[in-house]
């Protein structure tokens, strides 16, 4: 009877309860965990980060549609760019599932700005608002980002608290490095979001305050308002009646 359903326990075992509880959307072969990730224009939905290992190109069109979706939802954009995460932005580059995966985005009725393939580091740049990648190499990049952002903060505290003038310096400049912090704060982007299930599931970091799971609180009653599940169905079938024509 819920819209929504948000945990904080493990990740393996809501994926299974969420999966034999809601069953997978008509079209969607796989579910894909889906990140909020922070970026010097915005944030962008990266997906997946670790749902699967490895993903077909059939998979990676189907984890396409479910993020444009979010982002349509979540960030109340009418045409998201869209970028495939590859080691190069050349079109000969990448495995060949990946290849094959953009010339089926490319040929899909999605309502995307497709930017074709993009590196690591764009996805921090903001370059598109959607990531698309396979689970294991999404969940590597999602923890060295996370693990990059802790080390920076340490970093900053270090040197602003290293002499009598790097503290005189962060009186005038702690404003504007607060604003960073927050940024950086995962509290504020918390909620791994379990897409292509009937229903909106959201994972809260285990460790995660108050802050953090009502961040993952207003993210879930958001795609429900917005009517996430809708869209990604409808979307579904635009890009099946294309194909058949």
């Amino acid at each position: 009877s819920a819209n929504v359903a948000i945990s904080g326990g493990n990740t393996g075992a809501l994926m299974v309860m969420a999966k034999i509880a809601l069953k997978t959307m008509p079209g969607i072969p796989r579910p894909a965990m889906a990140a909020i990730w922070p970026t010097v224009k915005s944030h962008a939905v990266v997906l997946d980060v670790g749902a699967n290992v490895g993903a077909t190109a059939e998979q990676l069109l189907a984890f396409a549609i479910m993020g444009e979706a979010m982002a349509r939802s979540v960030f109340h954009i009418d045409r998201p760019t869209l970028g495939l995460l590859n080691v190069g932005v050349e079109e000969v580059k990448g495995l060949e599932e990946v290849r094959e995966a953009a010339r089926l985005i490319r040929e899909s009725a999605l309502p995307i700005e497709y930017k074709g393939f993009v590196e690591g580091h764009d996805i921090g740049r903001g370059t598109v608002d959607v990531v698309v990648t396979e689970g294991f190499t999404g969940n590597i990049a999602l923890k060295t980002a996370e693990g990059t952002a802790r080390q920076i903060g340490k970093l900053m505290r270090q040197a602003m608290t290293s002499s009598w003038m790097s503290k005189i310096g962060y009186l005038f400049a702690s404003k504007a490095l607060q604003a960073v912090r927050d940024k950086l704060d995962p509290r504020n982007s918390n909620g791994g979001v379990l897409l292509g299930l009937n229903g909106i599931v959201v994972k809260s970091h285990g460790s995660s305050d108050a802050i953090g799971f009502a961040s993952a609180v207003d993210l879930a009653a958001g795609m429900a308002r917005n009517h996430m599940i809708e869209r990604i169905a409808a979307d579904i079938s635009k890009v099946t009646a294309a194909r058949e024509k």
